[in-house]
Parts: C-alpha cells; sequence; structure tokens
C-alpha cells in the first residue's frame, strides 16, 4: 500500500469531508484543527456567511455516504427575490426545472455534522486545540502548537493535506519560493453579518424559499433562511470611500443608511445597531497558485489552493469536489501521493481558476446587472433556448449550480459564447416577443456545439 497514512491540517468543511473519504479506504488520517471542537464550543459569531450548497456539493456528501445525516440543516432556494427600493419585490428562478434549487445552510452547524463523520469513523484521529504555527517547505516539517498543553512540537508529515483555509500558514510559507507561487487579491468589499430573527409563531417573515437581494449598484444586502425560521443577513460593501464600512462610523449614520437604503428590511433586523457594533467586518479575496503541491510532501486544497468571494456559493462546493477528485485519483493503489497530487491538480486548477472569475463577475450580476430591464429579457431568452437546444444551450449559471458534470472552465468558456449571443440578440429588442426564435435557434448551433 502507497498511501496509508496522511496528515489533514483543518478541520473546517473541506478537512473534515476529506478525512471522511480517505478513511474509508483504510488510510489512516490524523486531522489538526485549531479551534476547539465545534460541537461544544459556540463562541465563534458573525464571522461566517452563510454557505450555498448545489449540485456539486450535494454529489460530494452523497459520494462521501454523509448526506443523510447533514440534509436536514438544508433550505431550498428556488430562486433571487429582488427588492427594490420601493420595497416591491420581483422573483428571477434560478432555472426553468423542478429539480433545480439550491440550498442555504449554516457554515457552524454543517462542520459540527461533519466533524461528527469524521470522528465517528474508524481510521480518524482528531486533534482539537492544535494549531500550526509554521511550515519549513525544506524539510516538509510542520509546527504545531498544542494549546491543551501549551507546548510546541515537530510533525514531519508525509504528506501533510493543508485544507487550512484563504490564510493558509502552510501556502504563506512558500512565499518566497518557486514552488506553489501563490497570489492572493483582496476585493476592495467586504462583508457584516447581522439577522432577521423567526415571527412569534417560529414563521418566517420573509418568503422562506428564495434568496433575496436588495441590489443597490456598488453595495448590496443579501438574507438566507435557516430551519429555525430566521435569517442570515450579511451586507456587502466597500472597505473605503462614501458611503463604506469606514464612512459608517456612527451609530446614526448606520440607522439612516439602511432606512435610506433597506426601508423594507429594517422594521425585520434584529438589534440593528447592537448587531452592527458587535459583529466584524470580514474581508474578501481570491487566492490563486500556479502550483498546489510540493512533490510527495504537501498538498493544498480547498481554500487554501483557491479561495474564491462569495457570489456564486460555490467556495464550498468546489472544495467539496476537490475531496471526489482527490479520492478518485486514491482509487488506483498503486499511485504513490506524489502522483495522486499531480493528477488531481492538473485535472482541477483550471476550474478553480475559472470559477474564481465567474464568481466576481457574479457579484457585478447580484448587487447592478439584476436591476437592467435587459437582465430579465436575455434570461428569459436563454430559457427558451434552453428548451429548444437542452444539449446546446444551457445558461451558464445552470451549468455551475446544477450540472455537476460540466467541469467549471467548460462552464465559463460556453458561457462566454452564450453571453455574446445573448447580448446580439437583445440588442435592438424590448420584449421576447421581437426576437426571432428559430433565427435565434440557428445561430446556437452554428456557434456552440452539443454538451458533451
Amino acid at each position: 500500500m502507497k498511501k496509508d497514512s496522511a496528515t489533514i491540517l483543518g478541520g473546517g468543511l473541506c478537512g473534515s469531508l476529506l478525512s471522511v473519504m480517505l478513511a474509508r479506504r483504510g488510510i489512516k488520517v490524523t486531522l489538526l484543527e485549531r479551534r476547539a471542537d465545534p460541537r461544544t464550543d459556540t463562541t465563534e459569531v458573525g464571522r461566517s456567511i452563510n454557505l450555498v450548497l448545489s449540485a456539486r456539493g450535494i454529489r460530494a456528501l452523497k459520494y462521501a455516504g454523509v448526506f443523510n445525516q447533514v440534509e436536514s440543516l438544508l433550505m431550498p432556494m428556488q430562486g433571487r427575490l429582488i427588492h427594490d427600493e420601493a420595497g416591491k419585490t420581483e422573483l428571477h428562478p434560478y432555472g426553468q426545472k423542478e429539480s433545480e434549487v439550491i440550498y442555504s445552510v449554516s457554515r457552524a452547524e454543517l462542520n459540527r455534522k461533519l466533524i461528527e463523520c469524521a470522528d465517528a469513523a474508524n481510521n480518524v484521529n482528531i486533534r482539537f486545540r492544535h494549531e500550526a504555527v509554521s511550515y519549513y517547505p525544506g524539510e516538509a516539517i510542520l509546527r504545531v502548537r498544542d494549546h491543551l498543553k501549551g507546548s510546541d512540537y515537530d510533525l514531519k508529515a508525509r504528506p501533510l493535506i493543508a485544507a487550512d483555509g484563504a490564510g493558509s500558514r502552510v501556502r504563506r510559507a512558500f512565499s518566497n519560493t518557486d514552488t506553489l507561487v501563490g497570489t492572493e487579491e483582496l476585493l476592495g468589499h467586504s462583508y457584516k453579518e447581522l439577522a432577521i430573527p423567526n415571527g412569534p409563531e417560529g414563521d418566517f417573515l420573509l418568503t422562506p424559499d428564495a434568496l433575496h437581494i436588495w441590489p443597490r449598484g456598488g453595495f448590496m444586502l443579501i438574507a438566507l433562511p435557516n430551519p429555525g425560521g430566521d435569517f442570515t443577513l450579511t451586507l456587502f460593501f466597500p472597505a473605503e470611500g462614501d458611503p463604506s464600512f469606514a464612512s459608517l462610523d456612527s451609530d446614526q449614520k448606520v440607522a439612516d443608511f439602511f432606512n435610506e437604503h433597506f426601508s423594507d428590511a429594517v422594521p425585520l433586523i434584529d438589534d440593528l445597531i447592537g448587531s452592527w457594533n458587535r459583529n466584524p467586518v470580514g474581508i474578501l479575496g481570491t487566492v490563486r497558485c500556479k502550483h498546489w503541491h510540493d512533490d510527495r510532501n504537501l498538498l493544498l486544497i480547498g481554500d487554501a489552493a483557491h479561495a474564491v468571494v462569495p457570489f456564486h456559493g460555490q467556495g464550498m462546493n468546489l472544495a467539496f469536489e476537490d475531496c471526489v477528485i482527490l479520492d478518485q485519483v486514491c482509487d488506483n493503489r498503486d499511485v504513490d501521493w506524489e502522483t495522486a497530487f499531480k493528477v488531481f491538480e492538473a485535472e482541477q486548477i483550471a476550474n478553480a481558476n475559472a470559477i474564481a472569475d465567474m464568481a466576481l463577475e457574479n457579484y457585478i450580476e447580484m448587487r447592478d446587472t439584476v436591476r437592467d430591464p435587459k437582465y430579465l429579457l436575455r434570461k428569459n431568452l436563454s430559457f427558451e433556448l434552453e428548451r429548444r437546444l437542452p444539449n446546446r444551450f444551457i445558461p451558464r449559471y445552470s451549468m455551475v449550480m446544477f450540472h455537476d458534470e460540466i467541469p467549471y472552465a467548460v462552464a465559463k468558456e460556453r458561457g462566454a459564447v452564450q453571453q455574446r449571443l445573448l447580448k446580439e440578440l437583445t440588442r435592438d429588442v424590448d420584449s421576447i416577443e421581437d426576437i426571432d426564435i428559430d433565427t435565434a435557434a440557428r445561430l446556437v448551433e452554428r456557434r456552440l456545439p452539443p454538451v458533451h
């Protein structure tokens, strides 16, 4: 057996799910997590936006045999419910099939479930409060601080699979080398969490089966439902400038800002000013690397390798897809870790870069483009073309969210062709009745090959 043991750094979503998969193969996994056991410690608040689970993530959870354990945490959302400045709402469905929904899920609750699954696996040893202090690439040594004992120890982990998030200390240890060549690009916009509680009877105060968006051009507020009847609110907003997090420097300015831009949400928000002052501002950014592995010593995975901004809801889904691909590479018992790492990187790195680009583009769509009348026209046309030519024209959003068999890189490439077609076909019209659908279908057939 060429792959009998591994150390995974990071007991978050990616690390805990991967430990379950590798343990099923008889690989002995040591899982190091800097935090206390999330099943008993709930002190971190306001630091993590709700997540979106879609087809790729669901496939990974089913592949690992843990979907049944987490299914009760999921809240289905059939589309975006747009709130305009006057308080009027309009639903923009994500897809046109009954099955084309995505799911809101609490990061904290999902992490607890996955930790439970990892802890129940025979070959997983979880060490909480074990924090990576530093990594020495030349010696492939990880220095770990055991906070329970108050002492450090060195671990020669071959291999070490680093799932320690966007701020990965392991990745940053290579910053002056040519091995991984990682970059971190902050967005310039940040986020803050708030909340809408459930009603007096435990009911939802907003429509529960939608992702609510208050798009305001340069910023937006979103709300995702939770099973308990409450909503997690997140404001995405410039870090500097006017308006920005920096400019809202008093309780009165915060209140005035929300009353001006989100007046229909204000009466529903639980302790707006108190929550604003308590909850931290989170940063948003993109991580890219030229390589994700260092011979047989190390592999970066999940956000440590390719953090993306959350506006396509794919960070977790991409990380879960990573786990599936790496585990499938391990099907070959004769493949050693170095070869497994190379094959995994070759298959997935272009997809990670593609969804990073699409996530940035989707922020502009969510906060701004959805307010353009042409947006709905093009969306309706894309649905009509999908009905006519389902093997050629699948809206890019649908390819990303509902078609786990289509790689992200393919979705990006085909999506660019489709976007040019939609702009061309809607340039001089204001209604879908003014479009010759037969001509549009012939254009699609000429420019887009069938999806394989």
